[in-house]
């Protein structure tokens, strides 16, 4: 890209860091090069208040008088570091029943970073579901807003309904 193109580029990267609270953040493309804007505009547009640092992204970003900014969100992938991490409430659960648990459109009921949980409430059903900081980060978030719609994979765990995997709520609707 020269100094006089600002068209947008598709590009792939990592998150930098992203604060929700500032309403921005930074990603590092993989070819290297300056950081790129990450405004909370553009991550609402794609469906997300929040990205977990170090996350896998791919974006348009379009350069402007201040830098890099990216314009579009095209995907979004956990940092790999997290996406393994185990939680003891799944230990118990078969992989298998994990993985057929369907999706399911709720609303961020609340979430408390600073106490690492929160719960949703799933359209049309009545009991809250708990939402894990763990599986926040493992499903590529850093924090989530009231109200904000998902879509979440849902098991029956050992204290109630609790989410196991969080993605746009879009991913929910039938095709």
């Amino acid at each position: 890209m020269t100094q006089e193109d600002n068209t947008d580029a598709r590009l792939k990267g990592r998150v930098k860091w992203f604060d929700p609270a500032k309403g921005f953040g930074f990603v590092v493309a993989e070819a290297g090069g300056s950081d790129i804007l990450l405004h909370a505009n553009v991550l609402r547009n794609f469906g997300q208040s929040s990205v977990a640092d170090g996350a896998r992204i791919e974006i348009a970003v379009q350069r402007t008088e201040r830098g890099m900014q990216a314009t579009v969100v095209f995907r979004i992938e956990p940092p790999e570091e997290t996406a393994a991490v185990p939680l003891a409430d799944f230990d118990d659960i078969d992989p298998e029943e994990m993985a057929n648990a369907p999706l399911e459109p709720a609303r961020v009921k609340w979430f408390d970073r600073a106490k690492g949980f929160g719960f949703a409430n799933v359209f049309g059903k009545p009991e809250d579901v708990f939402i894990h900081v763990e599986v926040l980060r493992r499903s590529g978030l850093a924090d989530l807003l009231p109200g904000e719609a998902l879509a979440i994979r849902v098991i029956q765990g050992k204290r109630g309904r609790m989410a196991m995997e969080i993605h746009a709520w879009e991913s929910a609707l039938p095709r």
